[in-house]
């Protein structure tokens, strides 16, 4: 079994878009995905989720959620504010090892950065490591900005990242402008030699706007790897 664990820099930077252009472009090569979102912060329980846009511009596929809480807050935050009790870690774990039962691959995406806490004592690496104990190959995929600042916190998340002993496959910049700056232009030459890492695509800004039908049939172009 195959999870990629998607995370990215910074909230705000991408993650959801990508995740969606990852399981479209998957979905297009005929593999069965699932994706799960360990933790839902700002939605109540009416409201549309992150996994609701990934299935919106992706297409059918199967979606699960650990936990919905209503404060846009982090998720150890946000569920003390609620009053309520986060899944444990081999709850989390076993909501994706039993996606991971059904179909090809299994997409997970964190909230926040890397070290944002999605239980009351651990993050997105413990899940994923708990996943990878259980025998699936868990590869990670880090949404990066290509404004500046971005060489720092990929360096950093890549590292946070590879000191666990986890694969990083590469980089996505989740908003690639349509008329890139200098300091875009460069970031995304220098991306690779500061993480050592790839640049294995990019999504155009705004991409999430765009129709579904055409979102599905442009994803394999910003994916190529996928």
């Amino acid at each position: 079994m195959t999870v990629h664990v998607i995370t990215g820099t910074d909230t705000g930077v991408g993650k959801t878009i990508v995740t969606a252009a990852i399981a479209a472009a998957m979905r297009a090569r005929s593999r069965s995905v699932a994706v799960v979102k360990p933790a839902q912060t700002g939605v109540g329980p009416a409201d549309s989720g992150d996994v609701d846009e990934v299935r919106r511009l992706a297409g059918p596929l199967d979606v699960l959620e650990g936990v919905r809480l209503p404060d846009p807050l982090a998720p150890d935050r946000a569920a003390a504010v609620a009053g309520v009790a986060l899944p444990s870690l081999s709850e989390q774990r076993d909501l994706v090892l039993g996606a991971a039962e059904w179909h090809d691959v299994v997409l997970v995406e964190g909230a926040g950065g890397i070290a944002v806490r999605l239980g009351e004592t651990f993050t997105l690496l413990d899940i994923a490591g708990e996943i990878q104990a259980a025998g699936a190959d868990v590869r990670w995929v880090v949404v990066v900005g290509a404004q500046l600042g971005t060489l720092n916190h990929s360096t950093l998340t890549v590292h946070a990242i590879q000191h666990r002993g986890f694969v990083v496959d590469g980089l996505v910049i989740g908003c690639w402008p349509t008329e890139p700056g200098p300091a875009e232009r460069f970031n995304r030459l220098d991306l690779e030699s500061y993480t050592g890492v790839p640049v294995i695509g990019s999504v155009p800004c705004g991409a999430g706007g765009r129709d579904p039908q055409e979102f599905r049939t442009l994803a394999p172009s910003w994916l190529p790897s996928f």
